[in-house]
């Protein structure tokens, strides 16, 4: 995988830049945040953008590409965790794509930039206890079940997730 894009199956990820506003608008759908706290204004969706395209060293965001279309967004970034610095990742997949594993093979081809990042040894995936296909993407793409913790997202709201943790030492389901 080169810096631009990674691909896992027929997925490939493209680098977030200044014209993927529209799939941040997309994916700030009632139906795409009920599990995270419903949508966002228009200036935290400008905040969030700049955000994302200004990120370094510390993660990176990305448009899922399947197909040659834009099917949603991925991305990986630094938190603190228990004590140390971990790469969390988050994805959205939009509906009319959603139910054919595109989310699964972006998480896998997300946790391959990770690695390649450096920096980190896991990779955390925190979904909600009440979405299920969150949590089967992450178990379909081989991250481990921690269990229940309580996370306070957004700012504010706290809600009940499960901490899925993936080791970035070991073979990534898809790995060649």
């Amino acid at each position: 995988m080169d810096a631009e894009s990674g691909a896992a199956g027929d997925v490939a990820l493209v680098g977030w830049s200044e014209g993927d506003l529209w799939l941040l608008r997309r994916t700030n759908a009632p139906e795409m945040t009920a599990h995270l706290g419903g949508p966002e204004s228009e200036e935290q969706l400008a905040i969030r953008h700049r955000r994302y395209v200004q990120l370094d060293g510390t993660g990176r965001m990305f448009r899922v590409v399947a197909g040659g279309e834009t099917v949603g967004s991925i991305g990986y970034w630094e938190r603190e965790w228990r004590g140390e610095k971990v790469w969390e990742t988050g994805w959205g997949v939009l509906p009319e794509f959603q139910g054919r594993g595109l989310a699964t093979r972006a998480a896998v081809a997300v946790a391959a930039e990770a690695r390649a990042a450096g920096r980190h040894r896991f990779l955390h995936a925190f979904p909600r206890v009440e979405n299920p296909p969150s949590n089967a993407v992450c178990r379909r793409a081989g991250f481990t079940l921690l269990g229940p913790v309580e996370m306070e997202y957004p700012k504010g709201t706290w809600m009940t997730s499960n901490d899925w943790r993936l080791d970035l030492t070991e073979p990534i389901p898809g790995d060649r």
